[in-house]
Order: structure tokens, then sequence, then C-alpha cells
């Protein structure tokens, strides 16, 4: 699972990339610094983790992991080809969710590619290129479709209706994510490939002074969030790479401090583009590791073990499971057993955020 940073040229992508993964990416004053994208792997701070771990000691704590891409600037005019657009376009189709970077700071040493900062200008800008490559991509879909469904194709049919009432919000300036679809539409709309289906998280991009409270530009970005039930975070990308270079956690913590932060912007990133992807997580634990798996919300137990090996999904036998309300109450997993506090759940069970599970299986 990938979510992608976006933006307009010299927002904040590659410097907030760079904090995010330490992984080098070019960041410079000057647009299309990035052409291909960088990827990253961010670990997801859990205190789960610490927490099983003071009941059940191990050799080894494994977060879980959110894949990162830092796709170049679009601008402008993307959607026609403007500034190498429809390449990161194409880019920005292979995410699964949208990391949309906006400039919150004025900085007269940084250009802006419009020359003016106003966020919500910038956002707009953004949407209306990705509108127009959903515009154009449905347009190339629907006569496909229409000779499928011509021939008798049924599920053609249902995926030209579902493309087609795309197509009318599409038409009205409207992402697609705006619409209201059931189930089924949501798998049809995950084949389209269709970019503004994709969810959103605004990253309000700020200087150290509105790290902790943010500023009038951030308060414009946040109130459209709301009224787009999306969802928005500050980060000072700046202040956060500084951080991230200091190898010392008690430094670390003071410069949090000096900010009237608790944690890092980038702690907070990674869980909240953890939630964006629909995901939750599961744990084990034993003497070896304290491990988070990865799982998206409403996978079964069975779909669950897979994740750890695809033996474990097919062999399926059944799951043991717990909790770490319980873990912390009864202290040692021979007391929960004890106590009635493990559960064997099969192949129904919907798998639940924070589970603590063993597996059995037979293959």
């Amino acid at each position: 699972m990938k979510a992608g940073i976006v933006g307009l040229p010299n927002v904040g992508k590659s410097t907030l990339f760079n904090a995010l993964t330490a992984a080098g990416a070019e960041s410079a004053n000057y647009p299309f610094c990035t052409i291909d994208p960088n990827i990253g792997i961010v670990k997801v701070p859990d205190t789960r983790l610490q927490r099983i771990q003071t009941h059940i000691p191990t050799d080894s704590v494994i977060p879980a992991t959110v894949e990162i891409v830092d796709i170049a600037g679009l601008v402008r005019g993307a959607s026609k080809g403007e500034g190498l657009g429809n390449k990161f376009l194409g880019h920005i189709r292979n995410v699964d969710a949208i990391l949309h970077v906006v400039r919150c700071f004025e900085e007269e040493n940084v250009v802006h590619v419009e020359g003016r900062v106003d966020p919500l200008d910038d956002i707009s800008v953004i949407d209306t290129e990705l509108i127009l490559a959903d515009l154009e991509s449905v347009e190339r879909q629907i006569p496909k479709l229409e000779k499928k469904v011509r021939g008798g194709d049924k599920e053609a049919a249902e995926q030209l209706k579902l493309l087609t009432a795309a197509n009318e919000l599409l038409q009205e300036g409207k992402p697609v994510r705006s619409g209201d679809w059931n189930e089924e539409q949501v798998k049809g709309l995950r084949m389209s490939g269709l970019i503004t289906y994709k969810p959103v998280l605004y990253v309000c991009n700020v200087d150290e002074e509105g790290a902790a409270e943010g500023n009038h530009f951030s308060a414009k970005v946040e109130a459209l969030a709301v009224e787009e039930n999306s969802h928005c975070i500050l980060i000072s990308a700046q202040f956060e790479a500084e951080v991230s270079e200091l190898e010392d956690a008690e430094e670390r913590q003071e410069m949090l401090g000096a900010l009237g932060v608790e944690e890092t912007g980038l702690d907070r990133l990674a869980r909240a583009a953890y939630g964006l992807l629909g995901l939750q997580t599961y744990f084990t634990a034993g003497q070896k590791e304290i491990r988070a798996w990865t799982f998206p919300k409403g996978a079964t137990a069975p779909q669950a073990a897979g994740v750890i090996h695809s033996d474990f999904e097919r062999g399926f036998i059944r799951a043991q499971i717990y909790s770490l309300t319980d873990l912390e109450e009864y202290k040692t997993e021979v007391a929960l057993k004890g106590a009635g506090k493990i559960r064997a759940e099969g192949k129904e069970y919907i798998m639940k955020d924070g589970d603590i599970c063993h597996f059995l299986f037979n293959v």
C-alpha cells in the first residue's frame, strides 16, 4: 500500500520526504527538482508495541510500515502535459492515497511557482488538474465499455453505469470521492484508476512559529478539510528535517518542547497516512519478536494470517486471540489462558485493530 506526496513545486514535498525517510532525496529551490519518484518505507509509531513488551520480554520489536512516494510537483496545465504533467499524473495513479502538501508559509527566498502564497488556490490548481485528467480517462474508457455492452457483457454494463455517474461529478468539477458509493461500486472505482477517487490528507507545511497551532494560511485549509469531510495535519517540514538529523532522543524532545509540541509531525503523518489507506494492525508476540502486522479494515482471520505467509491463509485452522487490555490486567499468557481470556476464532472472524494473535494452520 502506497501513499503519494503531491502538490505544487516548491511547497516542501521533498524536504518532508527527506525528513520522513532519511533517504536523501534531492531537495532544491526550483521547480521539477524531483522528476522520477523517490520511494521510502516509513515506520508507523505505535506505543502498544512497548506496552506488550512490558509483559512479554522479547529480543526484537518490529513496527508496521507505510510506503511513501515523493512525486514531482504538478503545475497548472499538467493534464495537458505542462511540466511533464502526464508522466507525473501517471505516478499518482499508482498510489493508493494522496498526501497533498500545501504551502502555508511566507519566505521570499523560496519562490512560488504561481508568484504568491494562497493555499486554497494551490489546492484548486491541483484538484482541477486531477479532475481534468480523470475526465480524459473516463472519456477513453466509456466508448470501450459501450462496445462491450453491445456485445452483451453484463460486467461492462455495470462499469459503464458507474463511470457515467463518476463522469457527472467530474463535469461538475467535483472529485469522484465526493460521491455516495456502495461497496460494489467502490470495487469498480478502484479498478478504474481514477485519481480523484483516492482519499486525500492535506499536509499544511507551516513555518516553525505555526508548528503547534498553525497560522492564518493553515486555518483556511483546515476549514476546507472540514467542508470536504477530509483530514488535515500541521507540519513544519524544515523543522522536522532538522529534528530528524538529531541522534539524541533528549535533544529531539527539547526541540519539540521549545515549539510546544509533544511528538514529531512525522509520527502524526505516518499514523495519518496509515489510517488514510484504511489499514489496521494486529500483533504477534513471543520470545523471538513482537511484531505489528498490517491488514485492510474488514479482513477475516485467514486473510490477516496470509499477511504473514500465504500458507497461513491456505491452511488456516483457527486463531487464538486476546486483547492488550487483558494482557495488562493478567500480565502473562499463562494467566490469560487460566482466566479464559484467550479466544478461539474461526474463518469468519473479522479482525479488530489491536488484536494479539497466534495462528494455527496446517498445510
